[in-house]
C-alpha cells in the first residue's frame, strides 16, 4: 500500500497522456483536465492523512535494497506541498476555461499543465538527488511549452532568456550532483545525509553546498540570481503566470530547504549564514521592485521574490519555530499568490490594461472584486488573523531565538512594504475616477473567472483563521526538517 504515494504523480501524467490524443476537442480537454486533477486532489488528501497517522511513506522501485534503487519518499513536508500543488493546478484549469482563449486551449495547453504538475509533485516526492534533476527537467519542459504558447512577441523574447537560464542551471545541477557523488558515493538523499555526518562535512562538501545553493537559487530566484524572473513571468497569459508564480519558484525553495536541512547541517556557521544573508538581500531586492513599478503583474511578481527571501530566512535559522513557520509561510504563499494573480487577471480583463495609472473607479462597477482583492492583499501582508500572519510570526520568533535580531526586524518591516505595494493597486484601480471606458467582458466568462478566484481567496482565509487545525501538520513538517534522523531512519529501515 506504500505505492499509494505515487498516485499524485501518476494520475496527472496519465490524464496528460490521454489529453494528447484529442488536442482540438476543447470540451474533452477541459473535462479531462478537471477530472484528472480532482482525482489527484483526493489522492493527495488521503496521502496526507496516511503520512500523519503512519509516518513517512517510502517506496523503492524494483525491490532493490536502499540505497541502490530509486526511492520515493512522502513525508509531511512533501505531502503538504503535493496537496497544495494539485489544488492550485485544479483552480488554474478552472480559471483558464474563461481566461486563456480557445486558440491556446486547442494547442496542448491542458496536457502541458498536467505534465508540469507531474514534474512538480515528482520533485517534491523523490528521495534521490539525481531523480530530483530528472523531475526538474520534466516540469521545465512543460513550462517551456506554456511560456511560448500563443507566440506573442514578448513571450518569445522572454522565453529565450527563461530557457537559457534554465539550461545553464540544469547543466550546473548535473555537475554538482557528480561532485557530490564523487565524494560520498551515493545518490540516495537519506544515505547522503548519513555519509556526510560520518565524515563531518569537510571543506569540499561545503563548496558543494554553495554550488547547490547557486543551482537551486537560480530556480528559486534568490538574490542576485533573480534577474531573469520579473520580465520572463510577466510575458505569458495570467493563468500561466499564476501557475509559475505559485509553483515553479517554490520547487527551488523546496530543494534548498531539503538539502540544507538534511545534508549540509555540519558547517552552519558558513552555509546557513550565507543563506541568511542572501535571503535578507532577496527581500530587499523584492521590496524595491514591488514599489518601483506601476504594472500590476510586476508588482505581484516582485512580491514572489520577497516571499522566497522570507521562507529561506526561516530555513536558515534552523530551529523548530523558524522551520515550522517556513512551512506555514510556504504553503500560504503558494495559495495567496495564485489568488492574487487571478484577481489581477480579472482587473486587467475588465480595464484592458495592466498599467495602474490608466485604471480607476472599479469600486463603483465591480465592488465584489474590490473587497476580495482587499482581503487577499491583507492576507499577503500578514494582517492577523489571515494566512500570512502565523508563518511570519513563527519565522520572526525563530529568528529571535537564534539571536538574529536585525534579520527578524527586517522581515517585520518588509510586511509594511508588501502591504504598501498591494494597497497601491487597490487605491489606483478601485478608487478615484474612471480613466476610460471598461472592456466589454461577457458576464458568463467573468463569472467563470470570478468563482474559482473567490473560492481560492476563501481557502486562504480559512488557512489563517483555522490555523489550529493546520498547525499539527505544520509542526510535523517542521520536526522532520529539524531532525533529519526521522527522515533517514524511515528510508534506510525500508
Amino acid at each position: 500500500m506504500s505505492n499509494f504515494l505515487l498516485l499524485p504523480i501518476i494520475i496527472p501524467f496519465f490524464f496528460g497522456m490521454l489529453l494528447m490524443f484529442a488536442p482540438k476537442n476543447i470540451r474533452f480537454q477541459r473535462i479531462g483536465a478537471m477530472t484528472g486533477l480532482s482525482i489527484a486532489v483526493v489522492a493527495a488528501i488521503v496521502l496526507l492523512f496516511k503520512v500523519k497517522n503512519e509516518g513517512p511513506q517510502v517506496v523503492t522501485f524494483g525491490d532493490w535494497p536502499v540505497p541502490f534503487g530509486i526511492t520515493m519518499v512522502s513525508d509531511m513536508v512533501s505531502a503538504l506541498l503535493v496537496l497544495t500543488s494539485v489544488i492550485l493546478a485544479f483552480f488554474t484549469v478552472w480559471y483558464s476555461i474563461a481566461a486563456i482563449g480557445k486558440e491556446r486551449e486547442s494547442f496542448f495547453y491542458y496536457p502541458g499543465i498536467l505534465f508540469m504538475v507531474t514534474g512538480v509533485n515528482g520533485a517534491f516526492t523523490t528521495g534521490d538527488i539525481f531523480n530530483l534533476f530528472v523531475f526538474f527537467e520534466v516540469l521545465l519542459m512543460s513550462s517551456y511549452l506554456l511560456i511560448v504558447l500563443g507566440g506573442e512577441k514578448a513571450q518569445l523574447r522572454e522565453s529565450i532568456k527563461y530557457i537559457l537560464v534554465n539550461v545553464i542551471s540544469s547543466a550546473l545541477f548535473v555537475i554538482t550532483v557528480a561532485y557530490l557523488y564523487s565524494v560520498v558515493g551515493t545518490l540516495n538523499m537519506a544515505d547522503i545525509s548519513v555519509k556526510i555526518a560520518d565524515i563531518q562535512q569537510p571543506g569540499i562538501i561545503t563548496v558543494i553546498a554553495v554550488l547547490f545553493l547557486i543551482v537551486f537559487g537560480l530556480k528559486a530566484a534568490i538574490f542576485p540570481l533573480f534577474f531573469w524572473l520579473p520580465s520572463s513571468y510577466a510575458a505569458p497569459p495570467i493563468p500561466v503566470l499564476a501557475l509559475f508564480g505559485a509553483l515553479l519558484t517554490k520547487v527551488g525553495v523546496y530543494a534548498i530547504t531539503r538539502t540544507y536541512t538534511l545534508f549540509f547541517v555540519h558547517d552552519m556557521g558558513f552555509t546557513h549564514e550565507l543563506l541568511m544573508i542572501l535571503s535578507v538581500l532577496t527581500i530587499l531586492a523584492g521590496c524595491i521592485g514591488a514599489l518601483a513599478y506601476f504594472d500590476v503583474k510586476k508588482i505581484i511578481i516582485y512580491n514572489i521574490i520577497i516571499a522566497v527571501g522570507v521562507i529561506l530566512f526561516g530555513v536558515s535559522q534552523m530551529n523548530d519555530n523558524s522551520l515550522t513557520g517556513a512551512m506555514f509561510y510556504l504553503i500560504h504563499d503558494m495559495l495567496i499568490k495564485a489568488a492574487l494573480f487571478f484577481l489581477v487577471g480579472i482587473i486587467i480583463a475588465v480595464t484592458g490594461t495592466s498599467d495602474l495609472r490608466k485604471m480607476g473607479g472599479l469600486m463603483k462597477t465591480h465592488p465584489a472584486l474590490g473587497w476580495f482583492y482587499l482581503i487577499a492583499a491583507f492576507g499577503l501582508a500578514g494582517i492577523p488573523p489571515l494566512s500570512g500572519f502565523i508563518g511570519k510570526l513563527l519565522i520572526v520568533r525563530g529568528g529571535f531565538e537564534a539571536g538574529n535580531l536585525w534579520g527578524s526586524l527586517w522581515i517585520l518591516l518588509s510586511s509594511l512594504v508588501v502591504l504598501l505595494s498591494v494597497i497601491r493597486i487597490f487605491i489606483y484601480a478601485f478608487w478615484g475616477k474612471e480613466k476610460g471606458p471598461l472592456q466589454p467582458v461577457d458576464k458568463g466568462y467573468y463569472r467563470m473567472m470570478f468563482i474559482p478566484t473567490i473560492i481560492l481567496v476563501v481557502l486562504t482565509v480559512f488557512y489563517g483563521v483555522g490555523s489550529e487545525w493546520i498547525t499539527p501538520f505544520m509542526q510535523d513538517a517542521g520536526n522532520i526538517l529539524n531532525n533529519p534522523s526521522v527522515y533517514t531512519d524511515a528510508v534506510l529501515k525500508e
